[in-house]
């Protein structure tokens, strides 16, 4: 089986063709995302025809599980096809279909060569159901936005206030005022991750606010630990600190693996930019 291994602010992937060849997915994502006995890389993702968008795709953790959308797997799958040749060349805007949505991407071109991707992310959710998030447990309800912006959880003796966004995927957004390399983000993430009241389980993010253009922020994402970057958590990011009155309309996000660049005005669509490159390709013995 021929791969090709990617990244996008070292949030990395296997990418593979999957068009005219089925597999059991969420095994062999278990196998080749496998650090020390596989290729290693925080998600499979395969490609598939679509009756919506250009291409399809899905996404696979590396414990099999199956993901909703990944912002910086869509920028890799994008370049993807633009260095297969399955797309042209001056291609200004195509389409990706996940799980989640069709999502419009656009590449950035400086002095002839492509240098970062936007996507289009749609809309954030804050409904309970959209979430989804169960505030009492084996009980969903409908709430407003403010109480999706201050759910209280206590985790290990750690006082946590969450704000709660789907981005087509869960997400727990915490503000922390220290830097975010200091924060215990292996022991609590797993233990947010698998909160009762999140019945498809969450991505936990921890972000400090440099100032209004600026933060930092570290990743723990459902079905991979912790991670490099994660595009939708900084989607996540600024929706809730552009709500809370932290940041402006457009911010840069300081990853481990590099930095983000996401905008979203208070209302439509939330855009994330970044890079996404081939680190290299190989066949899996499968």
């Amino acid at each position: 089986m021929d791969f090709t291994k990617m990244q996008g602010a070292a949030n990395d992937f296997i990418i593979v063709d999957a068009r005219r060849m089925t597999r059991n997915w969420p095994k062999l994502a278990v196998a080749v995302c496998d650090r020390h006995l596989g290729i290693g890389a925080d998600s499979l993702i395969i490609l598939l025809p679509s009756d919506k968008a250009d291409f399809a795709i899905r996404i696979f953790g590396t414990d099999g599980s199956e993901g909703e959308t990944c912002g910086n797997g869509i920028r890799c799958i994008a370049r993807y096809v633009l260095e297969k040749g399955l797309a042209k060349p001056d291609t200004e805007e195509m389409t990706i279909e996940t799980v989640a949505a069709v999502n419009r991407i656009k590449p950035e071109k400086k002095d002839g060569k492509i240098v970062i991707f936007r996507v289009n992310m749609g809309k954030p959710r804050f409904s309970a159901d959209k979430i989804p998030v169960i505030l009492k447990p084996g009980e969903g309800r409908a709430v407003d936005i403010n109480e999706m912006l201050s759910y209280k959880v206590t985790v290990k003796d750690i006082d946590l206030t969450l704000n709660l966004v789907s981005m087509g995927n869960t997400h727990a957004v915490y503000f922390c005022s220290s830097p975010v390399a200091d924060f215990p983000l292996t022991e609590v993430g797993p233990l947010v991750e698998h909160l009762p009241v999140f019945p498809n389980r969450t991505n936990f993010e921890i972000t400090r606010v440099l100032d209004r253009r600026h933060l930092e922020a570290r990743f723990w994402e459902r079905g991979a630990g912790e991670t490099q970057a994660c595009g939708s958590g900084a989607c996540a990011i600024i929706v809730a600190s552009k709500l809370l009155g932290y940041t402006e309309s457009r911010v840069d996000i300081k990853l481990p693996g590099g930095t983000l660049n996401v905008e979203w005005n208070g209302n439509g669509d939330v855009v994330l930019g970044g890079p996404a490159e081939i680190v290299f390709e190989g066949k899996w013995p499968d």
